[in-house]
């Protein structure tokens, strides 16, 4: 307001000192517009500015509850019965909600217990029971795709640490997994959404660390079975060739018979008739 009375007053002045209407005319309305651009301006400079609107953030990981998935993907009543005996659940569920870096779980079907024989986790104590149980699980997410990286970096480190480590081999996108004693590979993807992945393997994964190196050979496979066949019949001619060759049933052998037996009878009539003569 102190600018426009200022301004009012330079008018005042301008036309004292020129009476003349049509100059007075055209200088106040040079003014107005002066004073209406003046004013827009003054309210566009104490306008707030609008706050640059947040980013809406990112929607949280989805939370899985291990022991549910386990419960319903599949037969894995028995791998889910070890992980809870040991409280290895609550590890591997604390990586997978609570971390950036995500879980990889290797599952043995519950066929694949009950068909360990010789070595038997029976008889294991409860650290080595629990260290089991660590062994089959990856401290990272990996989708199938990673184990043709992995396959190159083998041996990879499992939860378990130190000496429990998994080698991978991607042959033809079947992953294959070696863990010293138990060479198995992974038979479907139960879950492969990050933050977790849950591969089904139809063997337990056994590690050295626990088992030893004495590692049980390879059963042989059975040996083909030889396709029965018939006994080639005799050919006339080898009947005839062994009846030729049989020596009681020679012609040639009874007649040398016959022939010495007259030999003997001529030498006895000769000797006879000479001692006649004598």
């Amino acid at each position: 307001m102190d600018a426009l009375t200022n301004l009012q007053k330079l008018g005042s002045l301008f036309r004292v000192k020129r009476p003349r209407m049509g100059f007075e005319m055209n200088f106040m309305a040079f003014i107005s517009a002066i004073l209406v651009v003046f004013y827009f301006a003054s309210a566009n400079a104490q306008s707030v500015v609008a706050p640059t609107p947040t980013p809406a953030p990112a929607p949280a990981p989805e939370h899985v509850n291990l022991t549910d998935l386990l419960s319903v993907a599949g037969p894995f009543q028995t791998f889910l019965g070890y992980l809870q005996s040991t409280k290895v659940i609550e590890t591997f569920q604390n990586q997978a909600n609570n971390t950036d870096e995500g879980i990889t779980l290797f599952v043995p079907k519950d066929e694949a217990f009950a068909s360990l024989k010789k070595p038997s986790i029976s008889n294991l104590t409860q650290d080595q029971l629990k260290s089991l149980c660590l062994f089959h699980a990856l401290p990272h997410y990996y989708k199938l795709a990673d184990f043709t990286n992995l396959s190159r970096q083998s041996p990879i480190p499992t939860f378990a640490g130190g000496q429990y480590s998994l080698n991978f081999t991607d042959n033809s996108g079947t992953v294959h997994v070696d863990s010293g004693w138990t060479k198995t590979k992974v038979i479907s993807a139960v879950r492969a959404t990050d933050p977790v992945a849950v591969y089904e393997t139809d063997k337990v994964l056994l590690p050295e660390a626990i088992f030893g190196t004495d590692i049980p050979p390879t059963p042989a496979p059975a040996p083909a079975p030889v396709p029965d066949t018939a006994p080639v019949a005799d050919s006339p001619s080898e009947k005839e060739g062994s009846e030729s060759s049989s020596p009681n049933s020679s012609p040639s052998s009874s007649h040398s018979i016959v022939n010495s037996g007259k030999l003997s009878q001529l030498a006895l009539a000769f000797v006879g008739a000479m001692l006649m003569f004598l």
